[in-house]
């Protein structure tokens, strides 16, 4: 992954994947147990692959992802909030949304959508948003 020169930190980078995968699986207003089920085997079989950055604590930095995650299924933000967070730090810093990580982010991101009963009308629209993004 790529450095961006101001401010990059791992952790603020998982944080905000994390609020990207739950605003998908928040979308609907329900976080369902098959998308929290395929958002923990990603993170194992992907984005622990992706960089050896790792915590304070000395834990993989991309366990970030589901710690966030977990929180905010836990304290319920608004799914949109989540998104527009996501969306402004992935504009701050283009860097570290390397072509390879943009595939992954879609494939997570895609896969949670369709994990419970297909993808829905609020899940179909943020993944419309999120290609759109990507593709900047």
């Amino acid at each position: 992954m790529a450095k961006d020169t101001h401010s990059f930190t791992a952790d603020d980078f998982y944080v905000h994947l994390g609020k990207l995968f739950y605003a998908v699986a928040a979308a609907d207003k329900v976080v369902r147990d098959q998308e929290v089920e395929t958002l923990k085997k990603t993170v194992e079989k992907q984005w622990l692959k992706i960089d050896d950055f790792k915590d304070e604590f000395g834990t993989d930095a991309a366990y970030q992802i589901e710690i966030i995650f977990d929180w905010l299924e836990e304290n319920e933000p608004e799914p949109g909030t989540a998104f527009s967070e996501f969306e402004e730090y992935y504009k701050e810093h283009p860097s570290l949304f390397t072509p390879q990580v943009k595939q992954l982010v879609w494939k997570t991101a895609d896969s949670i959508a369709a994990s419970f009963a297909g993808k829905n009308k609020s899940e179909v629209i943020l993944l419309s948003k999120l290609k759109s993004l990507l593709k900047q």
